[in-house]
């Protein structure tokens, strides 16, 4: 297997977990709770992860992880759970498919990542596929809801570019910086839960298992996880993985909590995991014979110069 294989696969299991956040929600935790859950889950992590790495941000870091942190989970979070009061969960899924496009486009302008015909049909069909798994006949749509979903896809998707163009300071690894945006993101939603949702609470022990489940590997793990991938892949290749989570969700939903798949669903789920597949797909660089002479006359000098 190789590196970027590799490196591909892990990053793949960041949305792949996220898809399980619907089940979890929904059989662990306190209902109608997702400000609260969402600072739970970036408050337990980002925190845990700074004891653990036990550095802060330097200079010119401070600011950039503050605005990371709010575009991946402050702002992030917040519109997300709006669009998913205010639309059914299936135009919601719709709305946030169309990440990869906003990526692509993003990626043009401030990566220098050229947009292929390939990678622009590969996001309009995941975003399609993932239409067919999870739309239902006669879905309202609300034009708040639309525009918060709009509006969180955008989020998300410009912390990804942008922690791809920034990069990450020298020394300084992967898991210090998913701290350092869980705890940004985590404080700036804090005051929204408690303004909107009041106090926390109360939990049992299943709520409790479900708020560890979703801090640890939901959310400490997998952002981890994917920060790593945006720094080793291209952006656009990352974002591609995305549909994984409404198809993990609908898998999940199949097999443990009794929904059906029609033939529809099992259609789009293929066309979203196809398009996931041709996202990830670069070409070899082909070599015309005038590039290739030179290419060899230029190794057979290295090799002139190498006996000498």
């Amino acid at each position: 297997m190789s590196r970027n294989a590799a490196v591909l696969g892990l990053t793949a299991l960041a949305p792949i977990s996220w898809g399980s956040t619907y089940a979890v929600t929904t059989e662990f935790l306190p209902p109608d709770r997702p400000l609260f859950t969402g600072m739970v889950r970036a408050l337990a992590a980002g925190p845990a992860l700074l004891a653990l790495t036990r550095t802060l941000p330097r200079g010119a870091w401070w600011w950039r992880s503050a605005v990371l942190g709010a575009l991946n989970i402050g702002v992030f979070f917040p519109l997300l759970f709006l669009a998913a009061y205010r639309l059914p969960g299936g135009p919601a899924a719709v709305v946030g498919s169309v990440g990869p496009l906003f990526v692509v486009g993003l990626a043009a302008l401030l990566l220098g990542e050229r947009p292929t015909v390939r990678t622009v049909l590969a996001a309009v069909a995941a975003a399609f596929g993932v239409s067919l798994v999870v739309l239902e006949a006669g879905a309202a749509f609300d034009p708040l809801g639309v525009g918060a979903g709009l509006a969180s896809t955008a989020s998300m998707s410009a912390g990804t570019v942008l922690t791809k163009r920034w990069g990450r300071p020298e020394g300084v690894g992967p898991l210090t910086m998913t701290g350092w945006q869980l705890s940004f993101g985590g404080l700036l939603i804090t005051p929204v839960a408690f303004l909107v949702e009041g106090a926390p609470p109360a939990l049992d022990g299943r709520g409790v298992a479900g708020y560890a489940y979703l801090a640890l590997a939901n959310t400490a793990v997998s952002y981890w996880l994917w920060l790593r991938g945006i720094e080793r892949l291209p952006a656009t290749s990352v974002t591609l993985l995305g549909p994984l989570s409404p198809i993990t969700a609908a898998v999940i939903g199949w097999a443990a909590l009794g929904q059906a798949l029609g033939p529809v669903q099992l259609a789009g789920m293929a066309v979203a995991f196809g398009a996931t597949l041709a996202g990830q797909w670069t070409p070899r660089r082909t070599f015309s014979s005038t590039e290739s002479i030179d290419k060899k006359s230029s190794i057979d000098l290295t090799a002139s110069g190498l006996r000498r």
